[in-house]
């Protein structure tokens, strides 16, 4: 598996996807997107010898199944997902996508719980949220041997840096101005 690295590009609307055809990243990250819309971006993307990764969760008009996960895999060919589902990322390393398990660190009880799952997923990632939070970065890249994530509420270059500083492999974030 290719591993994933930087700052990641996370779309939200079609004129940052038109934007990241013609640039030089690699990967590009679906957010809010609509399930009819789902194969042409695919194919654009394809075209602009871009890979696709998918957030499950937010994919209006799918249902997060093993039917959905089909669909995307067989009609949409993406690359991986990301999602919050236990079963969504058991389905994407059976069929040997990126599986990016993305997890919400509210508080030491989530955390505690959230590393118990992933011991026993693996996922290939797991994304990190809010990503603001270097120490919590930090003690998670030191206790799993799962390469860290960081993304939400990132706002500012420095705060990409002391992911990196941190830990994170890759910062996602959905403002073009970080890419």
């Amino acid at each position: 598996m290719e591993s994933l690295s930087g700052t990641l590009a996370a779309v939200k609307n079609m004129k940052d996807f038109d934007k990241l055809l013609n640039s030089d990243r690699e990967y590009i990250i679906l957010l809010d997107t609509r399930l009819s819309q789902l194969p042409s971006i695919a194919q654009y993307a394809k075209r602009a010898n871009k890979k696709i990764i998918v957030h499950v969760d937010l994919i209006q008009g799918l249902k997060a199944d093993e039917y959905g996960l089909e669909f995307l895999i067989r009609e949409v060919k993406v690359d991986g997902i990301i999602s919050t589902r236990n079963n969504v990322i058991a389905m994407a390393k059976k069929h040997k996508l990126i599986a990016i398990q993305r997890l919400f660190i509210l508080d030491s009880h989530a955390l505690e719980h959230n590393l118990k799952v992933i011991e026993n997923l693996k996922p290939d990632y797991i994304e990190i949220l809010p990503g603001l939070i270097p120490k919590i970065i930090k003690e998670i890249s030191e206790r799993i041997s799962i390469p860290v994530i960081a993304g939400g509420l990132i706002r500012t270059r420095e705060e990409i840096e002391a992911a990196f500083e941190a830990g994170a492999v890759a910062v996602t974030t959905s403002n073009s101005e970080l890419w």
